[in-house]
Formats: structure tokens, C-alpha cells, sequence
């Protein structure tokens, strides 16, 4: 209840965010983070400075806190299940665990009926010959571990240079799915009920988030089943909080669950401005065990974020933009591909500001 306090172990741009959302809620709010000023830091009530897979800190996080919870999949499970029978963490770790290793990720949604494109374990180089007899080209290697390493094969003058990515430990090799549509939902749970955000597109540039579009320009039947289908992941987890569901929509009409991300996620922020609950307000009641409701969309939206080499250009439009809601993280440190804020546009007409986005640099 109102008074308590959240233990946040990371200090990114969600855990402000989370911050917000929670003190608007009425609760005071720590941070675990190794940056002495970090994004979280910047509002939080005191703040820990360590390692968040540091077992003394989260101890005496959890000292400090009525309930634990974490705004990046990046962190150690055992770390968390150290501290999980002295303080509450709503979210538990089993989620945590299964999207940090793509071959639990993939188990779990199979034993669920969810469709996923078709995969090969990769345990030895001799292995990749037969998985290529069994997907085809193209096809993608990647590590088991949630990071971004992954080679795209597209016939075999690729496998030799893919290799190196076996020295990292076991692969997946996955069928390249053509795609129509890269499509996202958010699910909140409480532990009793699941409530689901729009179904958006997300555009992505070199891997990295670059613009979301909400809701998805998509058939009302195709927007259902994504919908049904994140829903079915979110009661299966018994889940707490926001997960980030990630989807691919082919031409053919068939949708393929690609990734699970168990926190709120940058393809949610436009949540804020156009929706009656954003997905920080709707983590911090999921995770408190209230009551969630239905999700509504006010107005369609496009959201664009801030990379690091954008961030002057971005400045420069907060004088020429006025219906443009500009948010920036205050991270220190301006790197290239790196998020440094987002702008979101509530607009009837995404298509017209997709491109205006594109004539100004961004």
C-alpha cells in the first residue's frame, strides 16, 4: 500500500520511469545501480551505488524495501534468488530465467502452443550442416544468452565466418521468417488477472528500437490473436508486472513469437501520453497485487526515440515541434545507438508523421 517501499535493482531511463510512477502511487522508491547518477538515481528517495549482481547490495536493498523489483533482464538470477525468501519479489525469478537463455525461452512457448519459427540446437560446428538440411536459408545463428550476437546465413560462403559466434557456447540456428509486420503487445498481470495494451508496430535500425507506431496498422482479426496470445503467456507465467511480448506478421496472415522481455519495455512509452494507464504505472500496480482494469487507447501515436548521435537535433526541434512530447532520460554519457530520451506524437494520422520524422534528421 501507499507508504511502502520498491527496492528498483537498475537505474536506466524504465527504472525513472518506475520511479514516476510509483511516487505518484505514494510510495518511496531506492535504486540499485553502479552509475552514481543515474537515470533512476535522479529521482529515487536514496540510492545504492554497486554492481546489481552484487549479493551484499541487493541484501541490503532488500533490507530497505517491502518489495524488490527490476527494470533490466540483465541481471543474475542467483543474485535475485539470494535475497528472495527475505524480501518480496512479486515477479519471482523463473520468468527471468527463461528469457535470459533462448533455449528455455523457446521450451516454454512450445509446451504452451505458442507458434515460433522453426529452430535447431547447435552444440558442435557438425551440427549446423544437418540443422541447414532441416530450416533452410536463410537462417539466423545466435547465442543462447539474451544478447544481441547473431549471424545471418544466407547460403553456405556464410558458415565459415559465422563460427566464431560457436566459441561463445551452444547456438540456435532459426529460420529467417519473412516479414510483413515486426509486432508488439504488453501484458500486465497481478498475479489474478492479465490486462493487455495495443498491439504497435516497431521499426528497428541496426537492432536498435527506433520508432513504435500505436496501435499496429493491422487487420482487427490479426490484432485479437496477438493479443489472445500474449494473454495466454501472461497466465501461463502466473505473471506479475509487465512483459514485453515480440512478434513477426508474415503476408501470408501467420504470426511467429519471437522474444519475451520480462519488464516494461521502450516500445511501451508511448503508453504515457495516449493512454488511461501507462506501462509504468500498470507494472507498479501488477506488482502490488491492484486491481488492473482494461487498458484503453486515447489517441494513435508514434514514438520515436532519441539516439545518442540525434540528441543535438532532437534539441533543436523542441522550439519547432510544439505537439511533440519530449522526454530525456539524463544520462550523462551520449553514445552512438544509445537511447538518450523518446518523443511521442499523439496523432489521428501515423503515416504523416513517419514522415515528418524522417525530414528532420532524427
Amino acid at each position: 500500500m501507499p507508504g511502502g517501499t520498491i527496492g528498483i535493482v537498475g537505474g536506466g531511463q524504465l527504472g525513472k520511469m518506475m520511479a514516476i510512477s510509483a511516487k505518484n502511487m505514494g510510495f518511496h522508491v531506492g535504486v540499485l545501480d553502479p552509475v552514481g547518477d543515474c537515470p533512476a538515481a535522479q529521482l529515487a528517495n536514496w540510492h545504492i551505488v554497486a554492481d546489481c549482481d552484487d549479493v551484499l547490495a541487493l541484501e541490503e536493498l532488500a533490507k530497505r524495501s517491502d518489495l524488490i523489483t527490476y527494470e533490466t533482464s540483465k541481471i543474475s538470477v542467483d543474485g535475485l534468488n539470494a535475497i528472495i525468501d527475505s524480501v518480496n519479489v512479486p515477479q519471482g525469478t523463473d520468468l527471468l530465467a527463461i528469457t535470459q537463455d533462448r533455449l528455455m525461452e523457446k521450451s516454454f512457448l512450445e509446451t504452451n502452443n505458442i507458434v515460433i519459427p522453426p529452430y535447431e540446437t547447435i552444440i558442435s560446428p557438425t551440427d549446423i550442416q544437418e540443422a541447414i538440411d532441416s530450416i533452410g536459408f536463410p537462417c539466423v545463428l545466435k547465442t543462447t544468452r539474451d544478447t544481441d550476437q547473431q549471424y545471418i546465413l544466407k547460403d553456405m560462403s556464410d558458415l565459415a565466418p559465422s563460427m566464431n559466434l560457436l566459441r561463445e557456447g551452444t547456438c540456435v540456428l532459426e529460420a529467417l521468417i519473412p516479414v510483413k509486420k515486426e509486432l508488439s503487445v504488453l501484458i500486465a498481470g497481478n498475479g489474478f488477472e492479465c490486462s493487455s495494451f495495443p498491439v504497435v508496430e516497431t521499426i528497428y535500425r541496426d537492432s536498435v528500437l527506433f520508432e513504435t507506431i500505436a496501435s499496429a496498422d493491422v487487420e482487427k482479426e490479426v490484432a485479437e490473436e496477438v493479443k489472445r496470445i500474449g494473454v495466454q503467456i501472461g497466465e501461463a507465467l502466473n505473471l506479475r508486472g509487465v512483459l514485453a511480448i515480440e512478434m513477426v506478421l508474415t503476408a501470408s496472415g501467420s504470426i511467429y513469437t519471437t522474444k519475451l522481455t520480462p519488464r516494461p519495455h521502450s516500445i511501451g512509452n508511448y503508453s504515457v501520453d495516449v493512454c488511461n494507464i501507462s506501462q509504468f504505472d500498470a507494472h507498479i500496480r501488477g506488482i502490488c497485487g491492484w486491481p488492473l482494469g482494461d487498458i484503453q487507447l486515447f489517441s494513435k501515436a508514434v514514438t520515436v526515440n532519441i539516439l545518442g548521435e540525434a540528441l543535438n537535433t532532437s534539441l533543436k526541434l523542441i522550439l519547432e515541434k510544439t505537439n511533440w512530447n519530449f522526454y530525456y532520460y539524463g544520462k550523462k554519457r551520449t553514445v552512438n545507438n544509445r537511447k538518450m530520451g523518446h518523443i511521442t506524437i499523439p496523432t489521428a494520422t501515423p503515416e504523416a508523421i513517419l514522415n515528418e520524422i524522417a525530414a528532420t534528421n532524427l
